[in-house]
């Protein structure tokens, strides 16, 4: 971090602000490279732990939320310690992953955040992999770890629980039922904004491991995939299966998944 500056100073510089239509930042101007068609920038290996302190922060400033936390914390401490042309991404527009994408709960807006800064450094051969794992680890892993001490929210400790998907609807739906605790609550907004932090320096242990070519992908296929892939997929009795994330959320056959709009009440 510069010497004087926090991390709120940061956001608010780098993250820039609209004015009449035209981006302003509290940085100084500085021209940004012309890449060729297609070429990505050249990513730096980083400091997770450093770094998950501007993804907590990033979730909370301005109520942008966890895309813009875990895509600043990568792009955004590169912007700082390396100038052009990471500081010259427009930061603000990744609030639009806010709650899975405009409150659509889809996809969890950390995790977009995070394959969004792959995109940047590596394209779809190398980057898929990347992504995989952190979904895959996202999945499977109790959440959140993280613990921001006297920059939390709220003063209790936040409960965990494995999300068991990649969508925002279950993982934060999940997680209110699992704990008692109101979706709508400052509480939960801790509990994405810690998760936030820990989305980023998993992002970033990926990253820097694929910079040092040691980068080898330790969660498996899960098993619903592997074993609902054996009928539906390309080229199979049943081709119908698009996507990689577990099946048992949506199609376990259980109370909560079942058709509630017939004959409901």
């Amino acid at each position: 971090m510069t010497k004087g500056i926090s991390r709120r100073q940061m956001l608010t510089a780098l993250g820039g602000a609209v004015v009449g239509g035209a981006l302003v930042s509290a940085m100084p101007a500085a021209a940004a490279p012309s890449l060729p068609m297609g070429q990505v920038w050249t990513p730096h290996k980083l400091d997770p732990v450093a770094c998950a302190p501007y993804a907590h922060e990033g979730y909370w400033h301005n109520g942008y939320g966890c895309c813009y936390g875990v895509f600043y914390s990568i792009v955004g401490t590169m912007g700082e310690k390396y100038g052009a042309p990471y500081n010259q991404f427009p930061f603000h527009m990744m609030e639009v992953g806010k709650s899975g994408i405009s409150e659509w709960g889809t996809i969890c807006g950390a995790l977009l955040g995070a394959a969004s800064a792959f995109a940047m450094f590596w394209g779809r051969k190398e980057r898929d992999p990347m992504v995989d794992e952190l979904f895959r680890w996202y999945e499977k892993t109790a959440l959140p770890v993280y613990n921001p001490g006297a920059d939390s929210r709220v003063p209790d400790a936040i409960p965990t629980n494995v999300a068991g998907s990649v969508l925002c609807h279950v993982s934060v739906s999940k997680w209110s039922y699992e704990t008692g605790i109101d979706a709508n609550s400052k509480v939960r907004s801790e509990r994405c904004g810690r998760l936030t932090a820990d989305v980023a320096m998993k992002a970033i242990e990926i990253m820097n491991a694929k910079i040092d070519g040691t980068f080898k992908g330790a969660f498996a296929k899960q098993d619903s995939v592997a074993y609902c892939g054996d009928c539906h997929g390309k080229g199979k009795e049943s081709p119908l299966l698009k996507g990689k994330q577990d099946c048992t959320p949506c199609h376990s056959g259980t109370d909560h998944t079942q058709n509630k709009f017939k004959n409901h009440p």
